[in-house]
């Protein structure tokens, strides 16, 4: 894990032109796939049957296999159209300079940008293919001709050509990491700005970081990441999608996702309920990940209370490109990724799709399990479409679309989920030495989740359905930025950000197997936010940053109803209040640099998090707990603080950095338990009155031989509620879903010419998956590893296990004991190819 960031919103245009579902004993909501339905008025609510998700989606999947299949011959056809065009052009050429750039271990660098320079004026540029190649046509002027490489976490190369003879061969440019001072960042200032240069904690993971990962999901792979952690121990691939919550330096989740992930700076948590679909970004378009940890609201607003999770997709870049990945492993699990890209003149295009299935685990442990009990299976389908326009050097447009259709088996028969998610975007860039950076960008779409809940009898031999509910919602937002710098010591970054969510939860209440009623509520939130930063640069060595954010954001046209299901029932209907919050969001930080290897940093700030839709309005059930709804709820408001060092040797081989945290959260928003029964225990959402997570990050990355890197994290996090007069038993309890104690390590060995090997292990201390600190869950170890070997220029194979010690440690109590998955292996395919 090298310590840098993304460059999702790249300022200078001319480097981002070249980037490129038993049968149905009930019923049910009606749900197809793809239909993703307008919030309706509750006193208008209808209801269909509606069969059992997994029966449903079966041609799903298979009409997604299909089409990711007739995708990739596509996408082949698109290469040998874009390798035959360009031969044909480079054969009237009389000479080329080509080569290859790769890293100090041989391993290819995709995505680099060569600028080709005559005199010192840049007369071409290109950008690596994924073996590493580019190619320029000689310059047919005199004078000294000068090769110029840059990519990211890597040190600039310049290469002097000799001749014409050395134009002609295959040149070989390796490339040296960068020094931890030169990594660049986005995600942090919003603007590029170098890491050495800012005081933010940020870890990255690269495509080739993630490509030695053996986890088949994204979210298994951050868990590499100290201190990164969904809502529950369990993984994207059998959790319920409602507990994929991000937590971040223990700030806790529950459910609802207290960091913010982005794909590409347009936010990614599901606008109803705030959880992630990890699913809705296909693997083999990644180019890399970052996680930002503190509290940003004063550049990212609500959401980003604990940090900031952005993924980096692939762009199109000069050539022709096809990657593919496929594998097939335990418990019945195929899965299939792609990505293709092409460019022409200055319209480029790219095209990602994933598939995925597995057959699952039993997930309730051994000793307590009963006829009820089956495997919890999920299958997805996402497809992502972009297509750009560089309408100059200095402009470019893009258009976006993308789907996501998943269904879920959580544990018995009768509970099952899906979603159903279509989204759109666009936006433009535009850059001037003059006037500055404008990077604007439009978002909306549509969604539909479904789920049903069931009452499992004590001897789990017997379900009975409970609810059956589905949560359609709408949304649109717009972004808009610009930043400049002045005097070359001052950088200022202003901009807004809008988004208005339409939802509602509209339920089929069943009472002793019968359904008895109609229960619906829902609303409207309309959220707008401004933020200006100002980074000054006193001395080489003194950096001192401030920004702050305001925003104002309103709930309205809420509503619930009751309507009774017997002839003579009247319907009860509310109207719930308007209401309407501010928060103001400051935050300065000092960055000095006393050695050019060597940093010390603080910050403080401020940040919040609104509460969602769900949250106010939608009533869950998982195993014997039910947690119901508040629509009172206010948001939580952060007060945090940090210090650190950073310190890496002058050969960049070995780095470091420790770091203090300090954050009080007012209002947290918890689900706190109000009754206990045998068989059923009902908790509210609540806002806490106040909670602390305190403690110490540490990371490091060493490099001690040429193809070997060692690295690892460790955070410690005290987090407790400090104070909450409505129930004062709970001060002092230890915040739930955290772990006092986390601890990763990774291995990686890197030889292309014959093989490369990761190694990724991690330790979870005790945590409790309550409020009350009743439900214990005990300390953990696992192990992952993964081998791959290339068979050919562009076919690699590889073998990936995940839990080698098959520890089947507990990942939750409802109260009934549920434990991780066992021990597993597959094996796949990569498949990689281009030409520059």
């Amino acid at each position: 894990m090298k310590l840098r960031l993304d460059d999702t919103q790249r300022q200078h245009s001319d480097t981002r032109r070249q980037r490129g579902d038993d049968p149905e004993p009930r019923r049910r909501v009606a749900a197809k796939i793809g239909d993703a339905s307008k919030p309706r008025r509750l006193s208008r609510l209808t209801w269909r049957l509606h069969k059992p998700a997994l029966s449903r989606t079966e041609t799903c999947g298979r009409t997604a296999s299909r089409l990711v299949a007739c995708i990739c011959a596509l996408s082949c056809l698109l290469v040998m159209y874009g390798r035959t065009s360009a031969a044909t052009q480079t054969a009237t050429l009389q000479t080329q300079i080509k080569g290859v750039v790769s890293d100090e271990t041989d391993a290819p660098v995709a995505g680099a940008e060569v600028s080709l320079k005559v005199n010192s004026a840049v007369v071409a540029r290109a950008i690596t293919g994924a073996g590493g190649e580019f190619s320029f046509s000689e310059p047919q002027r005199a004078g000294e001709v000068v090769l110029v490489v840059r990519a990211r976490g890597f040190a600039p190369l310049e290469r002097k050509l000799g001749g014409r003879g050395e134009s002609v061969a295959e040149l070989r440019l390796a490339l040296a990491p960068a020094p931890l001072a030169e990594e660049l960042t986005v995600t942090a200032t919003r603007t590029e700005t170098r890491l050495g240069d800012t005081a933010a904690s940020v870890v990255t993971l690269t495509a080739a970081e993630l490509s030695t990962t053996a986890a088949v999901t994204l979210d298994d792979a951050l868990r590499q990441v100290a201190g990164f952690q969904l809502f529950r121990r369990a993984g994207s691939r059998t959790a319920n999608p409602t507990t994929q919550g991000v937590s971040l330096r223990g700030t806790g989740a529950s459910g609802a996702s207290r960091a913010l992930v982005l794909a590409d700076g347009i936010p990614l948590n599901d606008p109803f309920g705030g959880w992630v679909n990890w699913g809705r970004v296909p693997r083999e378009s990644v180019q890399s990940v970052e996680v930002l940890r503190g509290g940003f609201s004063h550049l990212y607003g609500s959401g980003a209370l604990g940090g900031v999770v952005n993924i980096l997709t692939r762009q199109a870049g000069e050539s022709p490109v096809v990657s593919f990945e496929a594998s097939y492993g335990s418990q019945q699990t195929p899965d299939a990724s792609l990505f293709a890209s092409v460019r022409r003149g200055r319209w480029g295009a790219t095209l990602a799709a994933e598939t995925f299935h597995t057959d699952g685990y039993i997930v309730v442990d051994r000793a307590e399990r009963g006829r009820v009990d089956t495997p919890a299976a999920s299958r997805r389908a996402a497809l992502d479409a972009r297509l750009d326009y560089a309408v100059s050097e200095a402009a470019r447009l893009f258009v976006r679309a993308s789907y996501l259709g998943e269904s879920r088996a959580n544990g018995t028969p009768l509970q099952t989920n899906r979603t159903h998610l279509r989204q759109w975007s666009a936006g433009g860039d535009w850059s001037s030495a003059r006037r500055g950076n404008a990077v604007v960008r439009l978002y909306g779409g549509t969604q539909l989740f479904d789920q049903n809940f069931t009452a499992v009898a004590p001897n789990r031999n017997t379900e009975t359905l409970t609810r059956v509910q589905r949560a359609p919602s709408q949304f649109t937002g717009l972004s808009a930025q610009w930043s400049r710098a002045f005097a070359g010591r001052h950088t200022f970054v202003a901009g807004l950000d809008a988004r208005e969510v339409r939802g509602a939860s509209d339920e089929l209440v069943y009472v002793q197997g019968r359904a008895t009623s109609l229960v619906g509520a829902g609303g409207r939130e309309r959220t707008a936010g401004v933020f200006v930063e100002e980074i000054m640069q006193f001395t080489p060595r003194l950096i001192i940053a401030g920004g702050a954010r305001f925003d104002r954001w309103r709930n309205y046209r809420a509503q619930s109803a009751t309507r009774p299901l017997s002839p003579l029932a009247t319907v009860n209907a509310n109207a719930l209040p308007n209401r309407t919050e501010t928060a103001f969001s400051p935050q300065v930080s000092v960055l000095y640099k006393p050695l050019d290897n060597f940093s010390l940093a603080a910050s403080v700030h401020r940040a919040f998090r609104q509460p969602t839709l769900n949250e106010l309005y939608r009533s869950f059930r998982v195993g014997d707990v039910l947690t119901l709804a508040n629509e009172n709820l206010r948001a939580e408001r952060l007060t945090g603080g940090e210090t650190g060092a950073n310190i890496a040797t002058r050969d960049g081989r070995v780095s470091a950095r420790a770091t203090l945290f300090w954050t009080e959260i007012a209002r947290p928003v918890a689900n706190v338990t109000l009754t206990v029964a045998p068989a059923l225990i009902t908790r509210r959402r609540e806002n806490l009155g106040r909670t602390r997570s305190r403690g110490l990050e540490l990371e490091f990355e060493a490099r001690p031989a040429k193809r070997l890197t060692l690295a690892g994290g460790y955070l410690l996090a005290d987090a407790r509620v400090l104070k909450f007069p409505a129930n004062t038993e709970l001060e002092g309890m230890r915040l739930p879903q955290v772990a006092r104690h986390q601890l990763t390590f990774q291995l990686r060995y890197t030889n292309p010419a014959r093989f490369n090997f990761g190694l990724q292990g991690r330790v979870g201390g005790a945590q409790f998956d309550d409020d009350q600190n009743r439900f214990s869950l005990e300390r953990f170890f696992t192990l992952d590893a993964l081998v791959s070997r290339r068979l050919a220029p562009a076919l690699e194979l590889f073998v990936a296990a995940e839990n080698l010690l098959n520890q089947r440690y507990s990942i939750g109590r409802t109260p009934v004991r549920t434990i991780a998955p066992p021990a597993s292996v597959r094996v796949g395919l990569r498949l990689r190819f281009g030409s520059s």
